[in-house]
């Protein structure tokens, strides 16, 4: 085998793998229960630069979703997002987006998107607040649902696609 089909073939068979661990694995790293109590005391500032507490939104259900501007995945699920909160912020639902990023790339992107959606920046301390929340690789996006009391009520490792998030917070905001 020449080294072109060679490198294709490895390329190939290691998509291949990523795939499968990705299909398999995906419904485990979707995880429920515990406290929302680390992230409820969360402060970070806002793209206009105010701080804000991630409790005051206590009482809705709320979507965390740690991003950045560089990841492929988080660049395709912010579409989605932006609909979501467009249908779910009058049922009680508010999506934040926590951006490990910083705020000039952050600012930038949110404009292009029309992100509507609160957005903050937490910069390095995020990847600390995901690691307590249960991603311990640090790897984005990750997204944590709480439910109306603060509790958590899933996560999802990597993007969200729309059955599932449809699924989650239609649940969540019929609570």
């Amino acid at each position: 085998m020449n080294p072109g089909r060679r490198e294709a073939a490895i390329l190939a068979a290691a998509g291949l793998a990523a795939a499968a661990a990705g299909f398999f694995l995906g419904p485990l790293l979707t995880r429920k229960g515990g406290s929302g109590a680390v992230l409820s005391a969360a402060t970070f500032p806002d793209l206009a630069g105010r701080q804000r507490d991630l409790a005051e939104w206590q009482g809705r259900v709320l979507v965390c979703n740690f991003w950045a501007t560089w990841c492929a995945p988080c660049r395709e699920e912010v579409p989605l997002l932006v609909s979501a909160w467009e249908k779910y912020a009058p049922r009680g639902v508010e999506i934040v987006g926590i951006a490990v990023d910083n705020s000039s790339n952050v600012k930038e992107f949110a404009s292009k998107y029309g992100i509507q959606y609160p957005v903050l920046l937490a910069e390095a301390d995020g990847l600390d607040l995901m690691r307590q929340l249960g991603d311990s690789g640090g790897g984005l996006p990750f997204t944590v649902f709480l439910d109306r009391k603060g509790r958590v009520a899933a996560t999802k490792l990597g993007a969200l696609h729309g059955a599932e998030l449809e699924e989650i917070l239609g649940r969540l905001s019929a609570d």
